[in-house]
């Protein structure tokens, strides 16, 4: 079964503050966006990507062309409206809606998503992660969701049944995870400063 990848790039960084485009934002020698871009690009079960932009984003599209990604203008209505007109222009079925600002995903996590969605045959999958790590991390998520007893946060990172997108409610797998190095949404510049210590750790722990 085939499944495309949607990166989600086409909003306005009002949190961010100054005049560059989120995903442009450099960690590690590379934009948020190719960080992403490369973990996807090692998921084997993803046969699409489709960068999801807007005129809110003209140098993040233009960094997904260089790229090599495919690029798909949206009207920049916001991220949910974004993501339904790019599902139904492109008629797509299984779905992976990635934000662009998650430059700590990896395959593997996405890969487990991806597993959990196909084995629960629900027509949704919301990865989720404990406020308890972030607290850990030293930052806040914006919204917190009571589930099962556990407080808990989006990560930027779903997938839907695309052929039924216009339903009001669907039925949900909700994948908690636990590293909190693949949960850090930069949303604002404490969050920046956190994904780039990490990456340039790793990056330190590979040369060496």
């Amino acid at each position: 079964m085939s499944l495309t990848a949607l990166v989600m790039a086409g909003g306005r960084a009002t949190r961010m503050g100054g005049n560059v485009e989120k995903p442009m934002l450099q960690i590690a020698g590379k934009s948020m966006l190719e960080h992403v871009i490369e973990s996807l690009r090692h998921v084997q079960a993803i046969d699409r990507i489709v960068v999801v932009g807007s005129s809110n984003s003209p140098n993040t599209t233009n960094e997904a062309r260089r790229l090599g990604i495919e690029v798909l203008p949206t009207p920049g209505n916001g991220f949910e409206e974004d993501m339904k007109h790019a599902i139904r222009s492109l008629d797509l079925e299984d779905v992976l809606v990635v934000s662009a600002d998650l430059p700590l995903m990896t395959p593997d996590i996405v890969s487990e998503a991806i597993t959990r969605y196909h084995e629960s045959g629900k027509p949704a999958l919301a990865t989720m992660a404990r406020i308890e790590d972030y607290e850990r991390m030293g930052t806040k998520p914006q919204y917190v969701f009571e589930i099962d007893g556990q407080r808990l946060t989006a990560v930027g990172l779903n997938i839907i049944d695309g052929r039924r997108i216009g339903e009001r409610e669907l039925d949900q797998e909700v994948l908690v995870v636990d590293s909190s190095e693949v949960i850090l949404n930069v949303n604002n510049s404490q969050e920046l400063d956190l994904a780039r210590r990490k990456l340039s750790v790793e990056k330190r722990g590979v040369s060496e």
